[in-house]
């Protein structure tokens, strides 16, 4: 069975993130998402084990203590890592494995585990990003603001992720992650068994 692929996806909060993914996925069967452990609060349409692990700061720094995740990061407060065991147990399973992670994780992951693919989402400005998290409703100025802070630190990071896609129209953002996944997956490295008849 062939073995699936890492992909690292970030972006600062509000860029619709979460939304691209969801959209792949529903493309892709072969994708599957990595479930991130967090010590932050649980929002209303959210669901324990599926959108994420929700657990105690102290849980969470025994998970530390033990080795257990691939990455972990804290952003505004709280705490995120992404246990290690499950993503590649879905990886040996032949399963696509995003990390939706933010930048801190997923520089680690992209140190730690250099064949993954990573992509960082941006929307298409700053005043477009600052108007999808008003948007939420959920966010008061104060923290949109935080936020909008944390996104111009991020975008100095993103020099270092492989590939850079907009999030305009869903459509296209998309559409450019699967071209990525799919050049990725003409690779050389991929595709060396072609040439074994002349070899």
């Amino acid at each position: 069975m062939k073995k699936g692929r890492l992909i690292v996806i970030s972006g600062p909060s509000g860029v619709g993130k979460g939304t691209v993914v969801k959209s792949l996925m529903e493309r892709d069967p072969q994708v599957r998402l990595s479930v991130s452990a967090t010590t932050r609060p649980m929002r209303p349409n959210e669901i324990d084990g599926v959108h994420y692990f929700f657990i105690s700061h102290e849980k969470f720094e025994e998970m530390i203590a033990q080795d257990l995740f691939l990455e972990h990061a804290q952003y505004v407060g709280n705490r995120y890592g992404t246990p290690e065991d499950a993503v590649n147990r879905m990886l040996e399973e032949g399963y696509d494995v995003i990390l939706e992670i933010e930048v801190q994780g997923g520089l680690q992951v992209m140190k730690r585990r250099p064949d993954a693919i990573s992509i960082f989402i941006v929307a298409p400005s700053f005043e477009i990003l600052g108007g999808r998290l008003r948007g939420r409703g959920d966010t008061d100025e104060e923290k949109v603001l935080m936020r909008l802070q944390q996104a111009r630190m991020e975008y100095l990071v993103a020099p270092q992720y492989q590939y850079i896609v907009v999030n305009d129209r869903l459509e296209d953002a998309v559409s450019d992650v699967q071209s990525i996944l799919r050049a990725e997956s003409l690779r050389t490295k991929h595709q060396q068994h072609l040439l074994k008849e002349a070899l």
